[in-house]
């Protein structure tokens, strides 16, 4: 089931690109946070994933080869409509993913647990997400673990877009 659009999406997409970060090369500093993010929740996946009109472009990602989804099948769509950590515990038994082709196929998402990327003003970017291919919980340890370093991806973006407004950016 696809997502509804926030209700500021133009605002919010309008932002999102004053970042100036989609199609961007990968960067250490993001890499470091996504790989943390997987260690300190006992995840397969992680990633730090970015939605724009269309779809979720991944800036960081850890176990996984693609670089980004059609917004149809986002998780992170839904989680961008949170102001805090949105967790499915099992995708198979939740009626808005149980058809989701990442559920029923590769990569066979079981678990998501995204902490929203919220810009200053409040707008929705992204995620910073963990995945698993087995039903699960995340502790109340590691759930404030990845809203923290959701906070810290929002940080370095923040000071991506004022010192390296260019950075990274990938031929097309």
């Amino acid at each position: 089931m696809r997502a509804p659009k926030p209700k500021n999406e133009v605002q919010r997409i309008k932002i999102l690109w004053q970042y100036d970060v989609l199609d961007t090369l990968p960067e250490a500093m993001f890499d470091e946070l996504t790989r943390l993010a997987a260690l300190l929740c006992d995840a397969p996946i992680a990633l730090i994933s970015l939605v724009d009109e269309d779809r979720q472009w991944f800036k960081s990602k850890v176990g996984v080869s693609l670089g980004e989804t059609s917004r149809d099948v986002s998780m992170c769509a839904h989680a961008i409509l949170k102001k805090k950590l949105f967790v499915v515990p099992d995708a198979t038994k939740d009626r808005r993913f149980k058809d989701n082709p990442l559920v029923v196929s590769s990569p066979k998402i079981r678990f998501y647990a995204g902490a929203p990327l919220i810009a200053p003003g409040g707008h929705a970017l992204g995620t910073l997400c963990v995945i698993d291919t087995k039903p699960r919980q995340l502790t109340s340890s590691q759930k404030e673990a990845l809203a923290l370093l959701s906070r810290h991806v929002m940080t370095l973006l923040e000071h991506r877009r004022r010192t390296q407004p260019a950075a990274g950016r990938a031929k097309k």
